[in-house]
């Protein structure tokens, strides 16, 4: 399977290109947190390292966040118009899971919480067991005030994520990658259709209804 990866929920974002069958991966990182941002450059460049067309990608593999609410969206708008345009399969994964998965190769292995920044002052929380050769969700994502955060760090546990010791002096920083999201999606078979992939946000949606439409009175003749 030819695999093509987008991880924008953070910075740095990237793309990479992953050819099972060849055995050759390829990825670009744009460190810029995307204010000047190039995807489709970024998927070209690894693409040629590869020696692939675009034509010949099976699969396309979304971090769905929690992160930039921007940055997700515009990965999800290229996997679905790359759906439409080729048929590929899509596939839309945490971004907190890429954080686990990349904490793995850097050799962060045991209990620990991905926490990553969900504004007003509350995180996005998610309890992981990782080993050597796998990991599995303890507990899944949720949001935590800083309070907890806090508390969580004084008691010792591990707490990783992507800027993460902006709050946290003892946690580590761990950013989720787009080849941990290929990789990831080379094991996976449950593939949708683009407009099921969402952003991940847990937050209700909240709409303030206007006020009805005010009746002037007619402006007499002179």
């Amino acid at each position: 399977m030819k695999i093509l990866a987008l991880e924008f929920s953070s910075s740095p974002r990237g793309v990479a290109v992953l050819d099972l069958e060849a055995g050759m991966v390829a990825e670009v990182v744009d460190p810029t947190a995307g204010h000047t941002m190039k995807p489709f450059a970024m998927i070209e460049s690894a693409l040629r390292q590869t020696s692939l067309e675009r034509e010949e990608i099976d699969c396309v593999v979304v971090g769905l966040g929690p992160g930039s609410y921007t940055g997700v969206r515009a990965a999800i708008a290229l996997a679905q118009g790359w759906q439409l345009a080729t048929g590929a399969k899509l596939l839309g994964l945490s971004s907190a899971e890429g954080v686990a998965a990349q904490a793995q190769v850097e050799g962060i292995t045991g209990m620990f919480s991905v926490v990553i920044d969900a504004q007003r002052e509350e995180f996005y929380l998610a309890e992981y067991e990782v080993f050597p050769d796998g990991m599995r969700e303890i507990a899944p994502l949720r949001l935590a005030s800083l309070v907890e955060v806090r508390g969580r760090a004084g008691a010792g546990e591990q707490l990783v994520g992507p800027e993460v010791t902006r709050w946290l002096p003892n946690g580590k920083q761990v950013f989720p990658r787009a080849v941990r999201l290929g990789e990831r999606a080379a094991t996976r078979s449950d593939f949708v259709a683009g407009e099921t992939l969402v952003p991940i946000y847990l937050r209700e949606t909240q709409f303030v209804k206007s006020p009805p439409a005010r009746c002037l009175p007619a402006t007499p003749k002179p």
